[in-house]
């Protein structure tokens, strides 16, 4: 059930990312370019996201357990160190150079266009070589995540 879940969401983002417009690289870098032809529509993709996002957690948080998992599995990190960032830095200078970023780009290649063909195996080449590597890069191996027993937070109608 988790597997049919997961690609129920996938196709309803990829959907999202096809009506908006945003796996079109021209309308990312529009929105980048704050002192040429400035396209906002970026930014009202992104509000609409966190709104619907923080809904969602907002849902989840007051639930005894998920609908389709046995246990929550909320982040249990918090810091921010040096390999964080530099990997925001890369993918932000990607995502600025390339107007793309993996979303989009696993959406566009149903299209079999070379450019995104070579940005995803590049992507795959960098996640690949994270996982071979990652280690050496100063961070110790740690899930993301794992299993958090959690209580729900007393609703408004708990008093």
């Amino acid at each position: 059930m988790q597997v049919l879940a997961s690609f129920i969401c996938g196709l309803i983002f990829g959907a999202g990312l096809l009506i908006s417009g945003m796996t079109d690289p021209q309308k990312v870098l529009g929105f980048l370019d704050l002192f040429g032809a400035w396209d906002a529509t970026l930014a009202f993709v992104m509000a609409g996201a966190v709104a619907v996002a923080a809904s969602g957690f907002a849902i989840a948080r007051r639930r005894a357990a998920p609908a389709f998992s046995a246990h929550f599995l909320w982040p249990d990190r918090n810091d921010i160190d040096a390999p964080l960032v530099a990997g925001a830095v890369l993918f932000g200078i990607g995502w600025g150079l390339a107007g793309i970023c993996p979303g989009p780009a696993l959406v566009n290649l149903a299209g079999l266009s070379l450019p995104i063909v070579v940005f995803v195996v590049a992507m795959l080449a960098g996640m690949i070589g994270q996982n071979l590597f990652g280690d050496n890069l100063g961070r110790r191996r740690t899930p993301a995540s794992h299993a958090i027993e959690t209580t729900p937070l007393p609703s408004r109608a708990d008093g």
